[in-house]
């Protein structure tokens, strides 16, 4: 990630508030107790991030190891009485009283009470959320956490603001003595050194070396004692300098009045005060910093009094002011060109400068928060491409692809073919992903490399309310999905290299919401050990932490220590009790989080986590692993922020204390033994922890105060004087990395290099952590299972039920040969060799000559209607069949066709213009020497689309009457038009109603389609039905289970129909395209069974084949009974499948073969009560109900004539229609006249429906 700035100004805002941009950089800032107020206040600032991020459907975090979480501050868990030392409470009284003379009131009194934990979770129940806006309308969501401060009753309180600009953590407490500090405690000391060893350690001691030494320096900015903020920025890199901005943020004007710039040359020692450089009319806001080049500094004055910005090219030692004439909210600076700078104004507008803030030109407006990206480098050809993200409407934008210095609308690339939602486009890595919603269901859409966009596949049945992604890291996607049965937690889902194809890792992943409504995932990536990740799960409403080597193929429990941190016996044994983790990353650039760890250092983790059955937030404490997670040790029994020193080879932990301390602890042995320093001479209320992890100065800040009412005071720390020596090639042992004794781990066996515990040498910045490194042979677990497998009880991958393995590939339609799935894909940068069989691995084989099929139409946004006039860009797509020799004509229905010689001409869509309105049949047809295919589609133009829903029956009888009904979602209150379209017929029949009864002349397959439209909206669904003379059906049940699983949507119920026709067939022999599974929608599920004759079989053997159809159907029933009709939902769930009774006989035929159907009646009462409330409900018929007419002179349908643009074609236009209101007049006036017109009444047929609807 190139916006890792070593300053300071850690990432805050880019990994907590703003998880999609990849390239963040941010400062913090910090703020203290006030002389007026008393006010004790911590903030953190980020500098040069977006703006803050609404929650959107589709989030992205950068890093899943950065992960978010709410800041509670610099959290402290215990007073003074409560450090590990035992002795450390007499100590500090003796510190205390040769500190100031004297012990005073409250040094007993912080003594005396034990302080709760602040530093939990926003569950936390002393958490409170406030939301305030300043007066420049800049929304800030904090969150207070409010704790005891001392017996004097007031409270601590610290809090969070979200905003990209403004992140304010907050103390409020009463002083703890009525004096103050005559006098700073400056100058060098050297701090005495204490001992503490755990475990089997701590019984005993060898000689110890010479006593190890922190240099210490102390300054108290001096006279900005009333600034309750301030942000901290150390260059890094080996510089010198330090820049403190410190300000007075009045919260009542949401403003701030005052400030100052203080400057270090010297790593802190001392600071010297710049305002004369500004004049005094000039009040600083913010500070930034070039991630790319530290030297370039800019700053931003408050606009309400001046609107400028000063740039600095020499880290601050000179300024130049410049003019601008828009408010600045927030900055993004190109990843390479340390000059190019975006920013986003208060009025959603996006400039970009190319002078390092000198000149600014406006790039676009009505620009999505947060939703604007500079280029990929080696991905976008141009390296000032700007990609945004820019909202057309509520709801809807466009992706907008431009150069940052050139995006006039002329120059605008609008890569994404339609709208997309609003708060969805993320730039990211190779990848970009943005969201569509229609009809209620949301779509997923990535592309990869730059290359079109793609449809993301999820297994087919996850059915996603809301997708997060957490991950991009080595080509690969890591998404958070909630399923449709999930309420509280998310699945992980991880990709092929393209994104597109998703299989299952982990269930239920514990997740939380941030102060802004980003989503916070218990999901962790270990530093330095590839394919390591840890996850907080729920089972059994139980949160417990697992943990993954090979990238979430298998996931194990984390075994507990065995001993506490006194060499206690713990006795928690797997998998009833284990060790659980907190995951959360700090948002506080100032504070460790609870759980770290480093690329230097491979194999070691410090978290704060609980042992037992589940994840606490209490009895807390310490732990670490120096193997990689496989063995743990317990190393302090409270919470404490613990830093990796000098490149990992050292651990730096200061205690969570709501008291001031004076104490900090060092460990040069993986925590094994703990050296106790003191680091000033007066005990200090830490705000924070400032150090360079890049640097080999070996210099930390601690930055705070003495009481409430002191300066801010900055403690400089260099602690070189705990090294003798640096390390040589003695110094170095190997570790062999392992999975539970087993020696490959990603596909490799692998050794590392570290430095011997306990030798106070200091490590070489670039010396080589790998050992050595040996590729194993691949196993099954080396590979996860491919999209559409699932991983079964013993390890392998099996297709799941929905999937068809035998299916054409999708390659086949443009290549000559494909790659054939065994069912697994090898998991990314897994390194394992495959032996002389190869099991594993998809096989290349050629695609045999095929006829099209699948040839599917739609336009480019896949909308059924559009504008007279405008473009219309026609999608032909091809699941099947040798596209490269494939013709392709598409006909418009206006008497223009279109004919192509193979598909891959087509593949940027077939524009064309209609003049006029009407409805248009727009059919594609493609043909090779294998065979053709074709497709149609109607056009509605002028007319937007909507939803439908057509219920059918499955099944007919030929010559007689099928009921069809049209449901529309949402209501309608005024009256609809129905047009019905039956089979290849270019004529629909129009009604007023959403149900109509069909006769079906022949016996075949039938598609119907119905278009609804409502003024200038139309909307569609199609059905397939099979007509026969005659049939027997079966009405079925299942095993309750498949209730828990059943979505209730149409897809579902036809693929688990397909399973239960495919168990049937293989039970009785009986041809599987004789039988056709409907499943009823709804719950208890419920399907209908039907058996239909053999197709070739002639009317004289009617009588014969219906006796035959009798035994079957005897035959099914005993097998059914016996329960023999099972199949797999799940790798541990089977569905059976039961006979409940046999339906009211073939649809219309009442002979002696259908005589039990009076009794199903009875069991068919639930079923009318359903369509009683159905017709109540809807007011419309349902299939199966018939309408008959009591006269027989009953009127034709309305029709409307072939459509076309010709002359000599009549034209079909919605204007030529009866309009609604004269239908319905005329079906009154019908009504009105009795015999002499259509008199319709409406018979509601009690019988068992005798065809099922889908």
């Amino acid at each position: 990630m190139v916006g890792l700035w070593s300053f300071w100004c850690f990432s805050l805002v880019a990994f907590a508030l703003y998880p999609f941009h990849p390239k963040f950089t941010a400062h913090a800032e910090i703020s203290s107790p006030k002389t007026n107020n008393r006010l004790h206040r911590l903030e953190a600032t980020p500098l040069e991030t977006h703006t803050t991020r609404n929650p959107a459907r589709f989030k992205v975090s950068t890093k899943i190891d950065n992960r978010a979480d709410v800041f509670s501050g610099f959290k402290m868990q215990s007073d003074i009485g409560d450090v590990v030392d035992p002795n450390y409470r007499k100590q500090m009284q003796q510190d205390l009283e040769s500190g100031f003379g004297k012990k005073t009131e409250t040094d007993t009194s912080m003594n005396a009470k034990k302080v709760p934990n602040i530093s939990k979770r926003s569950a936390a129940s002393r958490e409170k959320y406030n939301i305030f806006e300043d007066s420049r309308a800049r929304t800030t969501a904090n969150i207070a956490l409010e704790d005891t401060f001392n017996e004097t009753g007031k409270r601590k309180t610290r809090s969070v603001g979200t905003h990209g600009d403004i992140l304010d953590v907050s103390t409020i407490g009463e002083a703890l003595s009525g004096e103050r500090f005559l006098e700073t405690a400056q100058g060098v000391y050297n701090s005495r050194v204490e001992y503490r060893r755990t475990g089997e350690d701590a019984r005993g001691s060898g000689p110890r070396q010479s006593d190890p030494h922190l240099d210490t320096s102390t300054f108290a900015l001096s006279g900005d004692s009333a600034h309750n903020q301030a942000m901290v920025h150390w260059s890094g890199h080996n510089s010198s300098v330090i820049l403190i901005l410190t300000k007075l943020y009045d919260f009542n004007l949401g403003a701030v009045t005052e400030s100052s710039l203080w400057r270090s040359v010297d790593y802190g020692s001392t600071y010297n005060k710049l305002n004369v450089k500004f004049g005094s009319r000039t009040v600083l806001s913010y500070l930034y910093v070039c991630p790319t080049n530290k030297r370039k500094i800019m700053m931003l004055s408050d606009p309400e009094i001046e609107s400028v910005v000063l740039i600095s090219s020499d880290e601050g030692a000179s300024f130049e002011k410049y003019p601008i004439n828009f408010y600045i909210q927030s900055l993004l600076f190109h990843p390479a060109q340390e000059n190019w700078i975006l920013a986003y104004s208060h009025d959603s507008k996006v400039y970009s400068s190319m002078d390092f803030g000198r000149k600014w030109q406006l790039v676009h407006d009505n620009v999505m928060p947060g939703r604007f990206y500079w280029a990929v480098m080696g991905l976008d050809r141009e390296s000032d491409v700007v990609h945004i993200e820019a909202r057309i409407a509520k709801g809807r934008a466009q992706y907008v692809k431009c150069r940052a210095q050139r995006c006039a609308e002329a120059n605008r690339q609008y890569l994404f073919p339609g709208h997309v939602d609003t708060n969805s486009l993320v730039v990211q890595d190779e990848y970009v992903f943005t969201q569509v919603t229609k009809s209620g269901r949301a779509s997923y859409f990535v592309s990869y490399m730059r290359e079109p966009f793609k449809r993301m596949k999820l297994p087919k049945y996850c059915l996603p309310k809301d997708m997060h992604i957490i991950s991009t890291d080595e080509k690969q996607v890591f998404a958070a999905v909630q399923e449709w049965n999930q309420n509280n937690t998310y699945s992980l889902y991880i990709s092929d290299s393209p994104g597109v194809y998703f299989t299952l890792s982990l269930e239920n992943l514990r997740t939380s919401r941030g102060p802004a409504g980003n989503l916070l995932v218990d999901f962790y990536k270990v530093e330095g050990i590839n394919g390591m990740y840890l996850a907080n799960k729920l089972v059994d409403h139980q949160v417990k932490t697992f943990i993954t080597y090979n990238k979430g193929q298998t996931w194990a429990l984390l075994p507990a220590p065995a001993t506490d941190v006194t060499a206690n016996n713990l006795h928690c044994i797997l998998p009833l009790c284990s060790l659980h983790l907190h995951l959360e990353m700090s948002e506080n650039p100032y504070t460790s989080g609870r759980i770290s760890s480093k690329d230097s250092v491979p194999g070691i983790i410090v978290a704060t986590g609980n042992i037992g059955k589940e994840l606490s937030s209490t009895n807390l404490g310490m732990f670490i692993t120096s193997d990689a997670g496989n063995s743990w040790r317990q190393i302090f029994e409270e919470e404490h922020n613990i830093w990796f020193l000098d490149n990992g080879g050292a651990l730096l932990a200061v205690l969570h204390a709501t008291a001031p301390i004076r104490h900090l602890w060092i460990s040069l042995d993986e925590g094994k033994k703990w050296d106790r320093h003191s680091f000033s001479l007066a005990p200090l209320y830490v705000d924070g922890v400032l150090m360079e992890p890049e640097t080999e100065n070996h210099i930390i800040t601690f930055f705070g105060h003495f009481s409430h009412r002191s300066e801010w005071q900055l403690i400089k720390i260099d602690y070189k004087g705990i090294f003798s020596r640096r390390c040589m090639d003695g110094d170095y042992q190997t570790w062999h990395l392992y999975n539970k004794g087993e020696a490959c781990v990603m596909g490799e066996k692998q050794i590392y290099m570290k430095r011997r515990p306990g030798n106070r040498c200091m490590l070489a910045q670039d010396y080589s952590r790998i050992y050595s490194s040996e590729p194993c042979l691949c196993r099954f677990y080396d590979f996860e299972c491919d999209y559409g497998y699932e991983r079964q009880a013993d390890g392998k991958c099996s297709p799941a039920f929905w999937f068809n393995p035998n299916a054409p590939a999708k390659s086949c339609s443009s290549n000559p040969s494909f790659l054939n799935s065994t069912g697994y894909r090898k998991v990314l940068s897994n390194n394992c060799k495959e032996g002389g069989k190869n099991v594993y691995s998809p096989r290349r084989q050629a695609c045999r000559p095929r006829p099209p099929r699948g040839l599917r139409v739609s336009t480019s946004q896949a909308e059924l209607s559009a504008n007279v006039g405008s473009n219309v860009t026609f999608l032909v797509y091809l699941d099947d069949g040798d596209s490269l020799r494939t013709n392709i004509q598409l006909d418009f229905g206006d008497g223009i066709k279109i004919t192509y010689s193979n598909l891959s001409r087509t593949s940027d869509g077939i524009m064309h213009v209609y003049r006029t309105t009407g409805i248009y049949r727009v059919t594609a047809y493609a043909e090779n020497s294998q065979g053709s295919d074709s497709s149609s589609m109607f056009l509605h133009i002028t007319s937007p689309v909507e939803r439908v829903y057509l219920s059918a029956p499955i099944v007919a009888i030929s010559g007689k009457e099928a009921n069809l009904t049209a449901v529309v979602w949402p209501i309608h209150s005024r009256t609809l038009t129905f047009f019905w379209w039956f089979e290849n017929s270019s004529v629909p029949i129009i009604t007023l109603e959403g149900s109509i009864s069909f006769t079906f002349p022949r016996e075949g397959v039938n598609k119907v389609t119905v278009q609804v439209a409502s003024m200038s909206a139309v909307i569609q669904d199609s059905k397939v039905i099979t007509v026969k003379e005659f049939f027997k059906s079966l009405l079925l049940s299942f095993s309750p289970a498949l209730d828990e699983h059943n979505p209730d949507i149409p897809e579902w119920r036809e693929d688990v129909g397909r399973v239960v026709r495919t168990a049937l067939s293989q039970v009785s022999g009986f041809p599987e395209e004789q039988l056709l599974v409907s499943l009823y929608p709804g719950l208890p599920t419920v399907a209908e069974l039907f058996i239909l004759p053999d197709m070739y079989t002639s009317s004289e053997h009617k009588k014969r084949n219906e006796e035959a159809l009798e035994r079957i159907s005897d035959i099914f029933v005993n097998a059914l009974n016996q329960g023999l009709i099972q199949f797999e939902l799940k790798a541990d769930i089977r569905i059976v499948v039961y006979i409940t009774q046999q339906t009211l006989a073939p649809l219309v035929d009442s002979n002696s073969i259908h005589s039990g159907s009076a009794m199903l009646m009875l069991l068919s009462v639930v079923f009318v009560g359903l369509t009683a409330f159905f017709i109540y409900k809807f007011k419309r018929k349902i299939p199966w109900i018939h309408v008959q007419a009591e006269d027989s002179h009953e009127k034709e349908p309305e029709v409307i004539s072939t459509v076309g643009q010709n002359d000599n074609m009549s034209k079909v236009k919605l204007s030529e229609f009866p309009s609604q209101k004269e239908l319905m007049e005329k079906d009154l006036e019908a009504r009105s006249r009795g015999g002499i017109g259509r008199t319709v009444e409406r018979v509601i047929s009690r019988e068992f429906p005798n065809c099922t609807n889908v």
